[in-house]
């Protein structure tokens, strides 16, 4: 028997937890999977410092970069990412973090391929788009931000018209926006510009279908959630863990 586990904060909801369990009865194997869950960054140095008997660990909001200091080794997609959302800990129990989100959306990706043109504005800087922009890069597209404010870097919201919407084929949201129970919020770009041309794809996966994604299929637009993103980066943590 093998005990995995994920460390997050208020994560009732995961998806890893229901995933692997039911991966693991396939399987027919006697290994556990549990929740992880921690009140603040002040509980991962008690968390690692007694960690009992785990060989794997997958990592989520909001502590993806706060595990790096407890790590042994960072395998260099993740260091290039700055975040952490697999550990695997050997069986002289070094922890060595990887980053398997970037794995996952391509392999969501692949279907919606290839686009008209290969151009994307990713909406959120926080550490789920440093795994998508690190994907994006390495299928040589090219890419513009948005958040709240504007920077040297990004735009805001409101510089995004209808010029930015047709310049951009594929729009990423990698906000919260959506998430259950708060379904109606969304990011706030204009919609009414987009066309059969573009994909949008939501790393929130509940709802299925989140608001983002209805107001884009209502312009024709294709639209996916972020459940097989998922699928995908646990399956290479699966892997990871195994090899």
């Amino acid at each position: 028997m093998a005990r995995f586990g994920l460390i997050g904060k208020n994560i009732d909801y995961s998806f890893s937890r229901g995933y692997f369990k039911e991966k693991f009865q396939n399987l027919g194997l006697d290994h556990t999977y549990e929740n992880v869950d921690l009140p603040s960054e002040a509980n991962l140095e008690h968390f690692f410092a007694n960690m009992p008997g785990f060989k794997g660990l997958n990592v989520t909001i909001p502590y993806k970069s706060a595990v790096i200091p407890f790590l042994d080794e960072l395998d260099p997609v993740a260091e290039s990412i700055g975040a952490v959302n697999t550990i695997k800990i050997t069986a002289d129990n070094r922890r060595i973090g990887f980053n398997t989100d970037h794995h996952g959306f391509v392999k969501a990706l692949e279907p919606f391929l290839p686009l008209e043109d290969r151009s994307a504005l990713i909406l959120g800087t926080g550490g789920a788009a440093a795994a998508i922009v690190h994907a994006l890069a390495n299928l040589d597209f090219r890419i513009q931000f948005v958040s709240r404010e504007a920077s040297e870097t990004a735009l805001s919201y409101e510089q995004v018209n209808r010029y930015v919407i047709l310049d951009h084929l594929l729009i990423v949201n990698c906000t919260p926006l959506g998430t259950f129970p708060k379904v109606e919020a969304h990011p706030d770009i204009p919609y009414d510009f987009l066309n059969n041309n573009h994909l949008l794809f939501d790393l929130v996966y509940n709802p299925e279908e989140t608001t983002f994604m209805r107001l884009g299929a209502e312009r024709g637009a294709r639209v996916t959630n972020g459940y097989k993103m998922l699928v995908g980066q646990a399956e290479k943590a699966w892997e990871i863990w195994n090899s």
